[in-house]
């Protein structure tokens, strides 16, 4: 929707870098068409699909250096799986998260859209009613406004180092992400003459920050999927376990959607992601020591930048957490003995105890709480 735009400010900074750029292009699945369908099976296909193609145009062109322009989910792992197996001088500038949108003094995002259609189908909602939360769930380009798996994916990267400060908090249809754009052909340039590389950038230190950030802002089980293959692709061995290490160290402290209330632009709006990255720094959670695209460490970033404003809402205090240990908690039993992933934010105690409602299939049990949904209320 607005990616070839952003590509052809990153055209524009390549050339005012000196360089000469050529753009080519990969494929995307969009999971708002293939969730609750069988198509959904070809998403986390596609994540792979992607880095592939991705490693196999740069290697077989002999391109120097990559600036991907990812937007969504699969994408974003995609293309650092590429360029940690390629590893040539890399920047990756995400697409950008959606405004939130407005209607009648609420305020909506892809979740009510969801949402909306469990209360249309019980009958506490009507059709105008629905579709009005419909039309203004999604108000323009960016991805999902949340601590959705995008924008997890994208502050996790940015906490890793490969890409430049703001990147996962600048709104996509904000002038401040053409600026980023434009920013990333000089700052190929400064990796490509010092030669530094992404597994320079991707390292043991480098992926515990990514977690670390991960569990802060209360990000998506999918994280741990994801930074288990860009470990792999640099060679380096990540496991369910080192994953639980740092949910049992690291706080959940943002009040983000799905979980709570604010959504990605309000988080640039205190900031941005290198603000939480200072503050995080500042409590002893993140090496500042790891080398970022940006030439600097993150440490010599932040200074660059600002503290969280006195007042916000958004980041709890450490003495006032959400949750005093991380959201995710990997969990093993008899239903995964090799392990399975759970998101616990707090608020559904510490176990729960009913019955369950066995299906063969997604499809089967859609159907089920399309057509009996009183009987799941």
């Amino acid at each position: 929707m607005h990616l070839l735009k952003l590509a052809e400010a990153v055209k524009e900074g390549v050339k005012e870098a000196g360089m000469v750029g050529f753009r080519f292009n990969t494929i995307g699945v969009s999971d708002a068409i293939s969730m609750g369908t069988r198509g959904m099976c070809y998403s986390l296909q596609s994540r792979d699909l992607i880095a592939d193609s991705i490693e196999t145009v740069m290697a077989a062109q002999w391109y120097d250096g990559n600036i991907s322009i990812p937007g969504c989910d699969k994408n974003m792992p995609g293309t650092i799986m590429a360029m940690g197996r390629l590893n040539r001088p890399s920047i990756m500038v995400y697409g950008g998260t959606i405004k939130p949108g407005h209607f009648q003094g609420h305020t909506y995002d892809i979740i009510s859209a969801f949402q909306v259609y469990g209360e249309y189908v019980s009958g506490s909602v009507n059709d105008e009613q629905r579709m009005n939360v419909v039309r203004n769930s999604c108000p323009g380009a960016g991805a999902c406004g949340g601590m959705y798996t995008a924008n997890t994916m994208a502050s996790a990267i940015e906490a890793m180092g490969m890409t430049l400060p703001y990147s996962s908090s600048n709104p996509a249809e904000d002038p401040l992400k053409l600026d980023e754009c434009r920013l990333a052909g000089k700052y190929l340039l400064d990796l490509i003459k010092m030669d530094l590389k992404p597994r320079d950038i991707i390292t043991p230190k480098a992926i515990r920050n990514a977690m670390v950030v991960v569990m802060a802002l209360g990000g998506s089980t999918n994280a741990v999927l994801h930074l288990i293959a860009i470990a792999r692709s640099v060679g380096l061995q990540l496991t369910l376990d080192d994953f639980q290490k740092v949910s049992d160290e690291v706080p959940f402290l943002a009040d983000l959607k799905p979980s709570g209330k604010y959504v990605m632009e309000d988080v640039h709006k205190i900031g941005g992601t290198p603000a939480i990255i200072r503050h995080l720094l500042e409590l002893g959670f993140l090496d500042g020591d790891c080398i970022t695209v940006t030439g600097q460490t993150m440490a010599e970033n932040a200074k660059l930048y600002p503290s969280l404003p006195e007042g916000q809402q958004i980041i709890r205090p450490l003495t006032n957490p959400i949750k005093e240990t991380g959201h995710i908690q990997i969990l093993y039993g008899n239903l995964a003995p090799e392990g399975s992933v759970a998101k616990i934010t707090g608020k559904e105690g510490l176990y729960f105890s009913g019955p369950a409602l066995v299906f063969e299939g997604e499809e089967s049990m859609i159907a089920a709480i399309s057509e009996n949904i009183h009987e799941f209320l």
